[in-house]
């Protein structure tokens, strides 16, 4: 008695036969978690054999390295059933396209990234947050002059902030909360509809010296 196939999974596709197309399945693995693509079994995890494997083996590869940028790994797998290939994909720490669009493996589906959710991942890779991204068009005279000023009395009187604030720049004052990156302010600085620390002063929180500090003085 034979086992019982895997089931598709997360980290697991069966295909019947190659197309280029699914460089998307190989694109989804690589953004996510990883996972293995089988070409040669059908939708029960059966084996149905591949054609030509030998042209694969060596056809698959170049296509990934040129077309994602990625190297994979392709072995050719033989059971009592007949032949297939395991093409088996690592987690990418970068984002990774085709054809300038993103891929995602969720659960045992491939997912098609855009707006917000393109956004997200995005910034995730790249080991950032919404509120770290910088905003291109927003600078200094956005920012409401009015939170400013609320800002720095509540940093003053807590004493997480030096008095001589009150007096210094508006930009001197987003250097020290690191919200300026080149000559863009990040997003947590440059909402317009609350035009300043929307996000700081709802959360209570101060970045000082690469630490994180409650305005309000408790630990």
């Amino acid at each position: 008695m034979t086992d019982a196939p895997m089931a598709e999974s997360q980290n697991l596709e069966w295909k019947s036969s190659w197309r280029d197309e699914y460089l998307k399945w190989i694109c989804g693995f690589a953004n996510a978690h990883g996972g293995v693509l089988v070409i040669g079994k059908n939708d029960q995890g059966e084996i149905v054999g591949v054609r030509d494997p030998l042209c694969l083996l060596e056809e698959i590869p170049n296509k990934a390295l040129s077309l994602l940028g990625i190297v994979v790994d392709v072995d050719l797998k033989s059971e009592a059933g007949g032949e297939y290939l395991e093409i088996r994909v690592d987690p990418c720490p970068n984002p990774i396209s085709y054809k300038g669009e993103y891929h995602y493996r969720s659960g045992s589906t491939r997912q098609v990234l855009w707006g917000a959710a393109l956004n997200q991942f995005l910034l995730r890779k790249y080991g950032r947050n919404w509120d770290d991204a910088p905003m291109p068009g927003i600078g200094l005279a956005d920012l409401d002059g009015r939170a400013l000023d609320e800002f720095r009395r509540r940093g003053v009187a807590s004493g997480r902030l030096p008095s001589d604030v009150v007096d210094g720049s508006d930009g001197d004052l987003m250097e020290m909360l690191r919200l300026r990156e080149s000559q863009y302010l990040r997003r947590a600085a440059s909402s317009r509809s609350g035009p300043f620390l929307r996000w700081c002063v709802r959360e209570n929180w101060l970045l000082q010296n690469g630490k994180r500090t409650r305005l309000s003085g408790r630990d």
